[in-house]
């Protein structure tokens, strides 16, 4: 059976119409004849939304009963036996009520579409699960309903839907998305200007990311090289002198002038070696380049215009900048240089900018690693000096200068083979010792125009020429191999040093590490493959590149890491040598992959030290929450034995109402202390159910005294989906500490208001405050303001008050009180189920 497709409405906020749009294209397929029903839409009230729903088949929903509530969700099995073309499914990101079929609707989807069912729904940018810690920065919102990335790039369309904050706050001020009452806070808070447009510019970047990874696909099926402009991207081409600062900066204000510009530095080494190159320089304009918000990449190559055109042309960039060269003028006899050749062979579709820096004509320094390997010019120079070169100093001797003696003529055709060997190598040279020693036996040893030699003197003569010829040209092809090897490896410890550098300070991540491996060597995939065992089966834990192998075998080279993993990549064989680095490369990849598994582990140890924290946090607060009601039961029932004073029916009652009401508080109180405790332990949930704030906050006023707290909780607030007895007890603490740090006289307020998907409880004091630096530490169990010895308590009720808040899905958190003293905000989230039989609730901003 074919897999099913997936259609998804991607949109930057709440309210942005991507329901309206999926129903509006399900009416589309109804008329063209397509089987499309609607498996889960909310349309939270919204009249215009909830008119597109007519005319559409809507499957019948799965009840839940949980913790006293009966809640809905999408009827998975209804979907499969009703077999639809296509399924409506809204809100991808939303977290199915305890007992569903899966934990997640994404989950859900997943069996629609592996039953050939195409599904078409919908999620906003803020739910993606890599974004959760960007958009938390600019909304100040943790959303805790997230979806992985991959999922939604999975998808076979997404469509954005997009408009501008404006548009859409007037939306939000005509009440087509939330009822009027709960319109200010929504403008006031998370639909702030700000938000919805770094949320857009968000939706905007992520979606054209994806369109560019699909371009990039197309391009490399179809074997397309030529440049297509879509986007600007600035390729700088670095050589790793002072000047490459410069081009980086300058790159970087080019691409400023187009939206979604990118900037790529490129650094391109020989394959056998480096130039003469500062390592400590190369990093600094890696970092640099790195701040800018681009990204560098090293490169080998022996050709460099060559490589750096690759390269540009395989990342579909639009624009290279090079520095003007900083050769002198008279090495320019010795070719153009990387800029002019570039700039000529860059096509019409590549624009090269060549930027003028302060290093121009002032030379490249000393030729370090210069000539590690006889290039091809340098070749032919030592074949035309070791062969022509003879011919032509015979010519001079025999028709310029005749008559200067052997001797003479052999020094002058030994220094030709000199200059042949230090040119060539060893073969121009012996091939300039061969001719040389034939013309000197032909036409300067007696007798002449014949090779036979009179003078037994002149074949020592000969020989021993023959012999120095042969020998200087072997020291010369010697050094020059020597050169080649150290210049190779000094290219492979630059290399590792700056691998090792980024991989210690954590800065590589397994897939950047991959694609470092494979731009070096010029592969088209590579993939990092483990097994459990020696008969498992291979998974990949990380790979880059189209088609990646699967297993070792089927790579072109394999590189073992250990008994059970192995570095896999495709495209060509390799020589030996590049092994010796390639297994460096190898052994840094399992470094990456056991310190990201280290750090799973490290984050669950956190965890479990968190809950530790909070578990000794809560037995100490037995000791600290329950001192206040023993002692008033301890006092009432030593008066009630004492025998020195006579009490009244009146009195009796009295004392023993307060037995009754302490037993009663002590009761309450342990047993949610000891549902909290089970809680980190695992043992227990907390029991979330529709909860009206009216209904739990005053009850957790009964411990002050009533003159000193005002209450401001409407009626009409949404239901929140909470623990009824950890949120009293989080809300007592924290107005317990209120009123313990206000001045005479002044009443602590406690407000509640809703914002968008959660409804915030906030107790504000007229006290001294708290420093900023400091806000933080007051929610550790035994901190107090300053630690000051006196006063009453121990530290621990905001500790115990943050406790639960957290166990309930909240969070709780400080904020200074305009004119002084401090403010506790206690934010929980509203009830998923039943909201909408509330006319009086506004929709949640996950929907």
């Amino acid at each position: 059976m074919a897999r099913g497709t997936l259609r998804i409405y991607l949109g930057a906020a709440p309210g942005v119409g991507k329901t309206y749009a999926m129903l509006s294209e399900a009416h589309r397929r109804v008329e063209r004849g397509t089987d499309c029903v609607v498996a889960f839409v909310e349309h939270h009230h919204r009249p215009r939304t909830e008119v597109m729903l007519h005319g559409l088949e809507q499957l019948p929903r799965r009840e839940i009963e949980y913790r006293g509530g009966t809640f809905t969700e999408m009827d998975v099995d209804a979907v499969l036996r009703r077999a639809p073309k296509v399924a409506l499914v809204d809100e991808l990101a939303h977290t199915n009520m305890p007992g569903s079929r899966n934990t997640k609707r994404w989950r859900d989807v997943e069996e629609l579409l592996a039953a050939g069912i195409d599904v078409i729904s919908t999620v906003n940018i803020q739910h993606l699960e890599s974004l959760g810690d960007v958009v938390e920065s600019i909304t100040g919102v943790r959303q805790r309903e997230t979806v992985p990335d991959e999922v939604v790039r999975r998808a076979d369309q997404i469509e954005l839907v997009d408009m501008s904050p404006q548009a859409l706050r007037r939306r939000m001020a005509h009440g087509n998305i939330y009822k009027p009452d709960k319109v200010d806070a929504a403008l006031s808070n998370y639909f702030r200007p700000g938000n919805l447009t770094a949320l857009r510019e968000l939706a905007l970047l992520w979606v054209a990311d994806r369109v560019d990874a699909h371009l990039t696909e197309y391009r490399s099926e179809h074997h397309v090289s030529a440049i297509w402009g879509s986007r600007e991207r600035i390729v700088v081409g670095l050589t790793g002198g002072p000047e490459g600062r410069t081009l980086i900066r300058r790159a970087a204000r080019l691409a400023e002038k187009g939206a979604g510009g990118e900037v790529m530095a490129v650094y391109i080494s020989r394959s056998d070696g480096l130039t003469a190159v500062s390592p400590k320089e190369l990093a600094l304009q890696r970092t640099l380049v790195e701040d800018l918000g681009g990204t560098f990449h090293q490169v080998v190559g022996d050709d460099i215009p060559a490589a750096l055109l690759d390269f540009a042309r395989g990342v579909n960039a639009t624009q290279i900048v090079l520095g003007v060269s900083r050769r002198r003028s008279w090495q320019y006899v010795f070719g153009p240089g990387v800029g002019a050749t570039v700039a000529r062979e860059s096509g019409p579709d590549l624009d090269v900018h060549l930027i003028t820096h302060a290093e121009v004509g002032k030379g490249r320094g000393l030729p370090v690693a210069r000539g590690a390997r006889l290039g091809r010019s340098r070749v032919i120079s030592g074949w035309l000096a070791g062969v022509l070169g003879p011919l032509l100093l015979t010519w001079l001797l025999k028709s310029v200068v005749p008559d200067i003696g052997l001797a003479n003529h052999m020094l002058l055709f030994l220094t030709l083979t000199v200059a042949a060997a230090l040119l060539g190598g060893l073969l121009p040279a012996l091939a300039s010792a061969v001719v040389g020693s034939t013309l000197l036996n032909w036409f300067f040893t007696p007798p002449v125009h014949t090779l036979t030699v009179a003078d037994p003197q002149n074949i020592v003569a000969i020989v021993v020429f023959v012999g120095v010829a042969v020998a200087v040209a072997s020291v010369v092809d010697l050094a020059a191999r020597r050169t080649h090897q150290a210049a190779r490896l000094r290219a492979e410890s630059e290399i590792l040093s700056f691998l090792s550098g980024n991989v210690l300070r954590g800065e590589t991540g397994l897939e950047d590490l991959l694609e470092r491996v494979r731009e070096t060597f010029g592969m088209e995939s590579v993939a990092l493959l483990e097994r459990a065992g020696e008969k498992d089966p291979w998974t990949c834990a990380g790979s880059v590149g189209p088609g990646p192998a699967t297993t070792p075998d089927a790579a072109d080279v394999d590189v073992p890491v250990g008994d059970h993993m192995a570095l896999s990549l495709c495209g060509r064989v390799l020589p030996a040598a590049d092994r010796r680095v390639l297994a460096a490369f190898a052994a840094q990849a399992a470094v990456v992959v056991d310190r990201r598994r280290l750090k799973g582990e490290a984050d669950r140890a956190e965890e479990l030290a968190e809950g530790n924290r909070i578990r000794t946090a809560l037995l100490a607060a037995v000791s600290h929450d329950l001192r206040t009601p023993l002692a008033g039961i301890k006092a009432a029932v030593t008066s009630l034995r004492s025998d020195d004073v006579e009490w009244s029916e009146e009195d009796q009652a009295e004392l023993l109402e307060a037995i009754e009401e302490g037993a009663d508080r002590l009761d309450h109180l342990v047993g949610n202390l000891l549902d909290m405790s089970r809680l980190q332990t695992g043992t227990v949930t907390p029991i979330i159910r529709e909860t009206d704030l009216d209904e739990v906050v005053p009850m957790a006023l009964g411990a002050v005294p009533e003159d000193t707290v005002d209450l401001d909780v409407p009626e009409s607030l949404p239901m929140v989906g909470v623990d009824r007895g950890l949120l009293e007890r989080s809300v007592a603490n924290i107005v317990e500490n209120a009123v313990k740090y206000s001045p005479p006289g002044e009443r602590v307020l406690v407000s509640a208001s809703a914002m968008a998907d959660r409804v915030e409880i906030r107790v504000v004091d007229r006290g001294p405050g708290v420093p900023d630096e400091v806000k933080d530490r007051i929610f550790e169990p035994f901190q107090r303001y300053g630690d000051a010895p006196r006063g009453d308590g121990v530290g621990l009720g905001l500790a115990v008050a943050r406790g639960f808040a957290e166990a309930i899905g909240g969070t709780l958190h400080a904020e200074d009180t305009p004119g002084g003293g401090l403010t506790m905000v206690l934010a929980v989230r509203t009830a998923p189920g039943r909201r909408r039989e509330r006319p009086d609730v506004s929709p949640a901003v996950t929907s």
